[in-house]
């Protein structure tokens, strides 16, 4: 199963704090937009979002059909595919893709411990 790349979202609580943090570690902005309240950096091989106010908690975040560099990967496994696969497998899905879609969409699995884990597909 290719859960696509992967990234850490965090719930912060001042955007621009934390970029000014993690630009110490050596993270860069490369994408995101201030003004929507996120920004995506990156360090060698550690990709980490920063969001302000858009959800309570972090979220560890995989993103089918996407490489590192947010480039369309061809014959990736669909969202809809792997929601198929985690219910087999038995996973609870917290929040459905909608299958009578395509491209697009997300899902969220929630493990023992009480982590959200969202599958973003953004193609």
């Amino acid at each position: 199963m290719d859960l696509g790349n992967f990234s850490v979202s965090l719930a912060v609580k001042d955007l621009a704090a934390s970029l000014a943090f993690y630009e110490k570690l050596g993270f860069a902005q490369v994408a995101g937009n201030a003004e929507h309240n996120y920004l995506i950096l990156q360090n060698a091989t550690s990709t980490i979002g920063i969001f302000q106010g858009m959800f309570p908690d972090n979220i560890l975040t995989f993103n089918p059909g996407w490489t590192r560099s947010c480039e369309t990967i061809e014959g990736f496994q669909d969202v809809r595919d792997l929601q198929r696969a985690f219910e087999a497998a038995g996973v609870e899905i917290h929040t459905r893709a909608d299958e009578s879609t395509t491209g697009p969409a997300s899902l969220v699995v929630i493990d023992p411990d009480g982590n959200s884990i969202l599958i973003d597909q953004h193609v």
